[in-house]
């Protein structure tokens, strides 16, 4: 773990995290069932106090968290910002009685939380959800206003054993962006239905089918048909701690390629005697030190309220990602076929690493948000029109 940017306070609790992850969660971690909601493995976070720092960490914090947590346990890494990412809504748009009732339960592991934003035709384009959240007077009760939600979410994480979702649904037809509202969703609202899919990844992944479901003003997170800034700020928050659960994988593959090339016998020397070696790990620690240095960098932004975080927060993903996927394909092709065998670590950071570059918006994504918020950042030239 690198010093730059970071405090004594903040090395020693990464290292502290780190620990815990190889020793308490790893443990914990290896005896749940591949594509299940590891509930025993929620209650162990929440006992060490980490679901708890979800809602009182910055950025940056959360980043360091989740960086060390998946250095140590994907799983554990995993597990952690699935009910930062469902539950976070809840924490900075929720009401007060949203409030008590969920976030207690996530910070103590109880209560598992799940983000629907994605649909099966609106993945990336975000804005072009199809989730109608239709008016219906009868359903609003004492609350007054009411919805009822009908259509798919599909490759929502932790569906469908989640025990509340942040429902992103259209409320206003023909709106774009600005017609959208979050709503609170408990699992066992009527209507609502859900179904694993067969994916690689060690957590569950399924979607959601609403058929009429009921909703109230009560539901709603933030404003009603203003939901996509609940959305934008929430990814916005943890994109760049994308980028640092990247680098943490990114970590764990490049000290695992460094102690093997250094004892692995190899022409007369050792792996690492050969130059062409050598430089590929030279560049596989320069590239996971440049996305670290960035992912701080956006998070330091994010907490101190500077402009241009949406393009921060993108570039942080993006290399982020690219470059674990770089680091971890290097380091099992300079392993050999022994990395490929099931139970090694490269084995399994292999199948961990290509997801993120898909979720939380796709890399091509990315890139267009870094575009869009450059261009719209840059002035017309002198004598032209805006």
């Amino acid at each position: 773990m690198p010093a730059f940017s970071l405090e004594p306070r903040q090395q020693a609790w990464c290292a502290e995290l780190r620990t815990l992850a190889a020793e308490r969660l790893r443990p914990v971690a290896e005896k749940g069932e591949p594509g299940r909601v590891d509930r025993a493995l929620l209650a162990e976070l929440g006992r060490l106090g980490l679901l708890e720092r979800l809602f009182t960490s910055g950025a940056l914090d959360l980043c360091l968290m989740r960086e060390s947590l998946a250095h140590g346990c994907t799983e554990a890494e995993t597990a952690l910002a699935l009910q930062g990412l469902g539950a976070h809504p809840v924490h900075a748009h929720g009401t007060p009685a949203q409030r008590a009732r969920w976030l207690p339960a996530v910070a103590d592991g109880s209560a598992v939380a799940a983000f629907a934003l994605s649909e099966r035709a609106a993945g990336s384009d975000a804005a072009a959800l199809t989730l109608r959240a239709d008016p219906d007077p009868g359903a609003g009760g004492g609350a007054g206003r009411g919805w009822r939600l009908t259509g798919e979410k599909c490759w929502i994480s932790n569906a469908p054993e989640a025990d509340f979702y942040t429902v992103f649904a259209r409320t206003a037809p023909g709106a774009g962006s600005r017609g959208i509202t979050a709503f609170l969703v408990p699992a066992d609202r009527p209507g609502l239905t859900g179904s694993a899919l067969d994916m690689l990844s060690p957590h569950p992944i399924g979607a959601l089918a609403f058929d009429g479901v009921p909703v109230t003003a009560d539901d709603v997170l933030g404003e009603a048909d203003r939901g996509f800034r609940v959305a934008m700020g929430t990814l916005n928050l943890f994109r760049p701690s994308v980028g640092a659960f990247a680098v943490g994988m990114a970590q764990a593959a490049l000290e695992a390629t460094l102690a093997h090339t250094a004892r692995r016998d190899a022409f007369g020397g050792k792996l690492s005697d050969l130059q062409t070696v050598a430089h590929q790990v030279a560049e596989m620690a320069l590239r996971t030190e440049a996305a670290r240095l960035m992912v701080y960098a956006a998070a330091t932004a994010y907490d101190d309220g500077a402009p241009g975080v949406p393009r921060r927060a993108a570039m942080a993903k993006l290399l982020a990602t690219e470059t674990a996927q770089y680091v971890v394909d290097t380091a099992v092709q300079l392993h050999g076929a022994r990395a490929l065998r099931r139970g090694h670590l490269l084995e399994h950071l292999y199948r961990e690493v290509r997801a993120p570059r898909i979720y939380e918006g796709a890399s091509e994504v990315q890139r267009g948000i870094i575009a869009k918020e450059l261009y719209a950042e840059t002035p017309p030239p002198a004598g032209e029109a805006p």
